[in-house]
């Protein structure tokens, strides 16, 4: 058997940065070895075969036909198994998605969010709907029609709502009322911090008050806001989106665990142990070394 190759994401890069996607049929190579780190694009990729995915701190192994959504503030990357593998793939910006007006943060989206649901095992009937769809948006992408950018927006949805239906979550549940949009903006202030690429800018809002100051609200408005819509505390929420990047950057850079603790905003590397391990039940090093 060939050597595994790496296949970085950075080819599709230029064209992508142009008009903010890219659509195309997969080619039917098992020796790849396909490596995504944080970069600037949401994937969608509809497979079929066998294949591991490793995504953050979590692995999923599926036979069968799968619709993977991957998060570029999420580092991760996807092995191919079986001879036979086939399928489509869409990279787009948020931006782009975005430009459609009724669109949300796609950070909120269950399938997408950190901790959510990227991966979702298809059945056959739908399978043939989704092909459909991959289809229509690689024709689209090389036709010249003046709107095409808003229809492939919209494939993109169809893409999203069906996988919805299939895993359906309470959490996507839009809240109009103040606590829910107060909660909206608080989630979109937390996730607009991370990814953390570089270990000189240490993250500055790591409490609860810190979130409340800079949204001109009290502590307690917004703790009570934010429980009332998701039925957790702020500070859970904070201590476990800061977990996820500890895990992340762990698990993929070679940074030392003083430099992981300086980027995540502690002001000693034995206050991110202790946080960590409170947290996880784990000291960093034993999570990094495989131990757990």
């Amino acid at each position: 058997m060939a050597a595994k190759i790496e296949r970085p994401i950075s080819e599709f890069n230029s064209e992508l940065k142009l008009k903010g996607f890219n659509v195309w049929q997969l080619e039917a190579d098992s020796q790849a070895t396909r490596i995504y780190n944080r970069k600037d694009f949401y994937k969608i990729c509809l497979t079929t075969g066998k294949s591991m995915v490793h995504y953050a701190d979590r692995s999923f192994e599926h036979e069968g036909t799968i619709l993977f959504f991957g998060n570029p503030h999420v580092p991760y990357s996807w092995e191919t198994i079986s001879t036979s593998y086939v399928g489509y793939t869409v990279l787009f910006s948020e931006d782009f998605f975005n430009a459609l007006e009724r669109s949300e943060s796609l950070q909120h989206s269950p399938l997408f969010k950190i901790g959510g649901t990227p991966v979702i095992k298809i059945e056959e009937g739908t399978r043939d709907v989704l092909n459909t769809i991959f289809l229509r948006m690689i024709e689209e992408q090389t036709g010249d029609y003046i709107y095409k950018d808003d229809l492939i927006r919209n494939y993109i949805n169809l893409i999203i709502h069906e996988a919805l239906k299939i895993q359906p979550s309470i959490e996507f549940d839009q809240h109009k009322n103040a606590a829910g949009r107060l909660t909206s903006v608080f989630f979109e202030l937390l996730e607009r911090q991370f990814p953390i690429e570089t270990r000189n800018r240490p993250l500055k809002l790591r409490m609860a008050q810190d979130y409340a100051i800079a949204l001109n609200v009290h502590a307690n408005y917004l703790n009570r806001a934010v429980k009332e819509i998701t039925g957790r505390p702020t500070t859970l929420h904070i201590t476990e989106r800061i977990v996820a990047e500890a895990k992340a950057l762990l698990l993929h850079t070679d940074w030392n665990i003083s430099e992981i603790a300086y980027a995540l905003g502690f002001e000693y590397p034995t206050y991110f142990n202790n946080f960590f391990k409170k947290a996880t039940g784990n000291n960093p090093t034993f999570f990094r070394e495989g131990v757990v």
